[in-house]
């Protein structure tokens, strides 16, 4: 009698496990994610780039593009520059981008203005690869630190990338304990092997941008994309003048980018 009692219990134990508990979540209304970067390389040539997309459900697995929104940005001097949607939510313009001239974002979407104004900072170059092949955890992982020099008597800031099929890291720096030096970005991602590909950008980025990315790549683990659901709402730089408590999520940004591509050896 014991050991039926205590099948029956058992029994009891695992059938529960397979209940199911349906969670209600409170839905808000959506809102505006706008990811406005403007970028100019060591060789002059641009890329101008906005992706428009909106806040949704937590379970909900699709992406909401805004396809139907205007967008335009403006130099200081009275310039405009129109974007054209092409697709996934991106819209793109070709751009001049000067030192020292501030431009101003504006999105037009759903009767509502957004605007952001931002200016161009400058980066130094990356400049040397090390490879180390017993880093990591277990010491068999491969490792990569690109190096580049700060200038010295400048507050700088950076925004650092290292992209491979492995997979990426984020990063930010600032220059407080490493002004006028040379300085690292690091790399470890799993299985990286020779052969590979890996290609390392560096931003020169603002102080309140650092304190943006900063705080998202607290909550994502630095990789990934940082514009995807939070955990806590981190506001950027752009105003919904229209209605500011519809405020809208993301950044615009302008930054002259150092690239190098290594191949791992």
């Amino acid at each position: 009698m014991k050991k039926l009692f205590l099948l029956v219990i058992l029994f009891g134990i695992f059938s529960s496990c397979e209940d199911v508990i349906d969670v209600e979540l409170n839905d808000a209304p959506p809102r505006l994610v706008v990811e406005a970067n403007l970028n100019i390389w060591e060789d002059g040539s641009t890329s101008s780039a906005v992706r428009l997309t909106t806040t949704a459900p937590f379970f909900n697995n699709n992406v909401p593009y805004v396809t139907d929104a205007n967008i335009t940005v403006t130099d200081e001097n009275g310039l405009i520059y129109t974007f054209n949607y092409t697709q996934d939510g991106v819209y793109v313009s070709l751009m001049s981008l000067q030192l020292n001239v501030d431009y101003t974002l504006n999105i037009e979407y759903k009767d509502e203005t957004y605007t952001a104004t931002e200016t161009l900072y400058t980066v130094s170059p990356l400049e040397f690869v090390e490879q180390r092949d017993d880093g990591g955890f277990s010491g068999e992982d491969i490792e990569l630190k690109v190096f580049f020099t700060d200038p010295a008597d400048d507050k700088n800031f950076y925004f650092f990338e290292g992209l491979s099929e492995r997979g990426d890291e984020l990063d930010v720096y600032n220059d407080e304990f490493f002004n006028g030096n040379t300085i690292f970005g690091y790399y470890l991602v799993e299985d990286l092997a020779p052969g590979d590909e890996v290609q390392f950008n560096i931003y020169g980025v603002s102080e309140a941008y650092y304190n943006f990315m900063f705080i998202l790549l607290q909550q994502t683990g630095g990789g990934g994309g940082p514009f995807e659901t939070q955990p806590a709402t981190v506001r950027g730089n752009i105003i919904n003048e229209t209605t500011p408590t519809n405020y809208p999520l993301g950044y615009f940004r302008i930054s002259e980018v150092s690239t190098l591509n290594y191949t791992v050896q």
